[in-house]
């Protein structure tokens, strides 16, 4: 392959190797260039481009990136269509991920032009959750290398489905447990077991004595138990106390006391025959992440857990700055378009106007905020979130009879960010992304926001979806749900800007065209171009 600059009379046919604007358009990076492109440069006043030209046998990054994710994919794992030089991996199954850690190391070390990122070691997933993805770094690969590679490539990822589901909790008492604990300890462990697709069996209490625990592993063994937890009244010590003798009474054998893994440590690993039996630590009643949970979901996922395996958690093993555990995985996701809801911000004083509350101001008869909302309401979005704060009865009164639901910002004087993140945490559970809308841009137009609702693809990457007017870009941004976190934790008066510059690769542009584009009514003037602008009938439209 070669790359560099080449006049424009000899691009035609070559890969633009970078993003060029050109005037309200841009060639983007990768776009193979034709008359028009090079037509557009040429009106832009360049005279030159940086371009990538293949050579014969050269193996575009498209095609070579879904020949390697084919090559390494194994069981319940799917391939999508290649984009710029990528190929993502998803899980076909909720289950736990496996990697061949040599494999993918020696795949990585072949040649600097592919490489291949993957979840960590028996990484629990969701059916439909990216567990890996081939990128190509150059636009093109020589093809001789492609086919070594491949020749040297075999199957170095798989999901383990979760199988076990019938899972026997038995607790000891002892006199100084309060029974509110036990209780506590089976509300925690199902719903640690709700996403694997397991549900506790058995729940069991006896004395803690070894006769009666021996006799409580045997009894749910014959029952039908498919993995037995013991959450002792007290911790276990050694080897010779009350769990592991009990296990070793029942007729089972212990594989472990004890893991590198902090909290978590106290930990027993045995079995009975084929049923696996855990000694859980004292953190397990617990929600928050634990060694227990590395444990548990292998063995859900039917995978065989050992001595040896146990000793080599260490590295990664001090859980203590972890705050709280991974959130329940969701169902898998429906084989539709994603779903968006609608985040409006209205809560702000607009201390700009001067005085009066520029998202009551009229627009053609209207408020500023009824605009924004009814725009919201006639695009796809739903369902639809207004943020309220300051003169919160009045804004809400401008919106009387609309379908939305209000949620009241009482730091709405702290700045945006505590805005966004009422609005964020008021949201379904099941929505996929966010439109996040400012309350004072009445002449945002519904078309311009499905076409932000239709470049949104979290399995293409496109995660972040932003409009742009030349070479400005504005509001409102698409925000896929993966970001929710961090758009929790933002503060002041900032916005989201900083998100969308640490995260360029997840970010989409559309374009945005007309005189209103990103107007927001914070002064007397701002509003008055406003009405000016819809009283000729001119919203913020996506570009034709």
């Amino acid at each position: 392959m070669r790359f560099g600059p080449v006049p424009l009379d000899a691009a035609e046919g070559a890969v633009a190797a970078h993003s060029v604007r050109c005037g309200d358009g841009v060639v983007k990076k990768g776009t193979r260039l034709g008359a028009a492109e090079i037509a557009a440069l040429r009106a832009a006043g360049f005279t030159e481009v940086v371009v990538a030209r293949l050579d014969p046998g050269d193996r575009p990054e498209d095609e070579a990136a879904h020949q390697f994710a084919a090559r390494i994919a194994g069981p319940q794992v799917r391939v999508e269509p290649p984009f710029t030089g990528r190929s993502n991996l998803h899980a076909l199954a909720d289950g736990v991920l496996e990697v061949d850690a040599a494999g993918v190391d020696a795949f990585n070390a072949q040649d600097e032009a592919i490489t291949l990122a993957t979840l960590p070691q028996f990484k629990p997933v969701a059916a439909g959750d990216m567990v890996a993805t081939v990128k190509i770094i150059p636009f093109a690969v020589d093809g001789a290398l492609v086919e070594d590679a491949l020749a040297r490539t075999g199957a170095l990822l798989r999901v383990h489905p979760f199988v076990r589901r019938k899972v026997a909790l038995i607790s000891t008492l002892l006199p100084g447990l309060p029974p509110k604990v036990v209780e506590k300890t089976l509300r925690v462990t199902a719903a640690r077991l709700a996403p694997a697709g397991a549900a506790v069996s058995h729940d069991v209490r006896v004395p803690h004595e070894t006769r009666a625990l021996a006799e409580a592993i045997a009894t749910v063994a014959a029952d039908g138990a498919e993995l037995v937890l013991v959450f002792g009244a007290s911790a276990i010590t050694d080897r010779r106390d009350v769990i592991p003798a009990a296990l070793l009474a029942a007729g089972g054998a212990v594989e472990r006391l004890g893991m590198p893994v902090d909290p978590g440590n106290l930990t027993l690993v045995g079995r009975l025959g084929g049923l696996p039996v855990i000694g859980a630590p004292g953190c397990a009643r617990s929600a928050k992440e634990n060694g227990f949970d590395w444990l548990l979901m292998r063995l859900l996922a039917g995978l065989d857990v050992t001595a040896r395996d146990v000793a080599g958690l260490g590295v990664g093993g001090l859980l203590s700055e972890i705050v709280t555990r991974p959130q329940p995985r969701q169902e898998p996701p429906a084989a539709h378009a994603p779903d968006v809801a609608a985040v409006i911000l209205a809560a702000g004083r607009g201390t700009r106007m001067g005085g009066p509350n520029k998202l009551l101001e009229p627009l053609g008869g209207r408020p500023v905020i009824r605009h924004v909302v009814e725009a919201a309401l006639a695009s796809r979005a739903r369902p639809l979130v207004v943020v309220t704060g300051h003169e919160h009865q009045r804004v809400e009164a401008a919106l009387e009879g609309l379908p939305v639901a209000f949620v009241h910002n009482p730091d709405y004087a702290t700045g945006m960010a505590s805005s966004v993140r009422r609005g964020i945490a008021a949201l379904p559970a099941g929505v996929d992304g966010a439109l996040v809308l400012l309350g004072d841009m009445p002449l945002v137009a519904p078309t311009l926001l499905d076409a932000l609702v239709d470049a949104f693809a979290p399995e293409l990457g496109r995660l972040i979806v932003v409009p742009m007017a030349g070479e400005q870009r504005g509001n409102p941004v698409l925000w896929s749900r993966r970001f929710f976190p961090e758009l929790a934790g933002l503060e002041g008066d900032i916005g989201a800007r900083r998100l969308i510059a640490a995260h360029p690769e997840a970010v989409c542009e559309v374009p945005a065209s007309g005189a209103a584009a990103f107007l927001d009514v914070d002064t007397p003037e701002a509003l008055a171009e406003a009405r000016a602008l819809a009283a000729d009938g001119r919203p913020l439209d996506a570009a034709g």
